[in-house]
């Protein structure tokens, strides 16, 4: 027990020695202070407008050509309620003038009524976001149908009652809000994912580096070979949570302090609201997938002779954990979060740390099957970290060309 309790110590203090990763840890806190002052930073630095500037709304003008309805000043009046935000002009009759126009810049668009039901839209360069014939569409039909009604005999006020008729309902979620977790849920994950390929990483290179500078040889004998995984493996979680806390925990705090800023943005107060329970269940499939991959990339780390094969030898695990991750993100976008595949991928260990979370923030888990998961997860921990310890104690050994598999299980029988 002193000698992982030393082992860790040390660990620590070289992840607190990085430089790269005492800057990332300050870079990344400081664009979120930016990002989280960023509306009361423009709140103080807003100049009151004139007031031209404040009547003037109108950004530009839109021609109305009425040569095919009876109605012309009705259809008139009806767009200008609709395009507050033009100038709603009557056209010439000359089609080419008012071509002419449009491509000028003269005037933005125009419409060309052809009856009271069908029109000929005019614009230079038309935008993927122009919504301006949807918004024609639901005036013309709205006259046509109130005209309609008044023909018919219905009174005005008959008429307008009936268009104006609004449809009242409730919506009851007896489960979870998938759209509401969704952003949280997905940015867990995502840091989860981040956290795991880049901590994971570091863990097998610092053993290559030790293995090829052969100061494992010495510590290896002076320590015994759990101790050295379980140290190191600990070590790295312990400075990725302290990393996460500190880069969430700035967030939350900056958030607090300008929360009356970020009024109405749906999107980060999702994100902020998330409940107690899934922090405690981020928290424990966090630590729990994350040792279960430090300690095959240490494995992995021992049995590079070079740091320089570090990428090829961690690649099938690295792939391994890349399509769990794209399982994950596949579902949520589907919204299937509860298929076939993502419960199988609840118990695989190499998985359930994103599909269970993710089946937990968005679904209805019944808790034996969390339960089953952490289990499982914990067990896979225990086994993985006894097996990765007995690899790393052979992989110190083995120099050269790195090792076939069949090989190292041998060395470990005989061991």
């Amino acid at each position: 027990m002193k000698q992982f309790g030393t082992i860790l110590k040390f660990e620590l203090k070289n992840y607190f020695k990085n430089k790269i990763f005492v800057g990332v840890t300050i870079v990344l806190v400081a664009l979120i202070a930016v990002v989280m002052f960023f509306p009361r930073i423009m709140t103080a630095f807003e100049s009151e407008e004139s007031e031209a500037e404040a009547v003037d709304e109108i950004v530009g003008m839109m021609l109305l050509s009425t040569e095919g309805v009876e109605n012309p000043k009705e259809i008139q009046q009806a767009f200008e309620m609709a395009f507050l935000e033009y100038e709603v002009c009557i056209a010439d009759k000359d089609i080419k003038a008012i071509e002419e126009k449009v491509i000028s810049g003269d005037a933005e668009c125009a419409f060309v009524m052809k009856s009271p039901t069908s029109y000929e839209y005019y614009v230079n360069n038309l935008s993927m976001y122009d919504y301006n014939t949807e918004v024609a569409d639901e005036v013309l039909q709205n006259l046509y149908q109130m005209n309609a009604m008044l023909n018919s005999g219905m009174s005005a006020e008959d008429a307008q009652d009936v268009m104006n008729i609004q449809i009242e309902h409730e919506t009851t979620s007896l489960g979870k809000d998938q759209a509401q977790n969704f952003f949280y849920t997905y940015i867990m994950i995502f840091a989860l994912y981040m956290v795991i390929l880049l901590y994971g990483q570091m863990v097998a290179t610092n053993v290559a580096t030790e293995k090829s500078s052969r100061a494992m040889e010495l510590l290896i004998t002076s320590a015994k070979p759990n101790s050295m995984m379980f140290g190191k493996v600990i070590a790295s979680c312990l400075a990725g949570l302290i990393q996460l806390v500190a880069v969430f925990g700035t967030a939350i705090l900056f958030y607090n302090l300008n929360k009356d800023y970020w009024e109405g943005n749906m999107l980060i107060a999702s994100v902020f609201d998330m409940p107690l329970h899934l922090l405690v269940y981020m928290l424990i499939f966090f630590v729990l997938g994350f040792f279960i991959y430090a300690f095959m990339f240490g494995a992995i780390g021992s049995l590079a002779s070079k740091v320089e094969d570090i990428n090829t030898s961690s690649m099938p695990l690295t792939l391994l954990f890349v399509a769990g991750f794209m399982v994950v993100m596949f579902s949520m976008t589907d919204g299937n979060v509860d298929s076939l595949l993502m419960r199988i991928c609840s118990y695989v260990p190499f998985t359930s740390p994103m599909a269970m979370f993710t089946r937990i923030a968005m679904s209805t888990v019944p808790f034996y099957e969390i339960l089953i998961s952490i289990v499982v997860l914990i067990a896979s921990v225990i086994g993985i970290g006894v097996f990765s310890a007995k690899i790393y104690r052979v992989g110190v050994l083995l120099y050269g060309t790195t090792p076939k598999i069949g090989a190292v299980l041998k060395s470990i029988k005989k061991a």
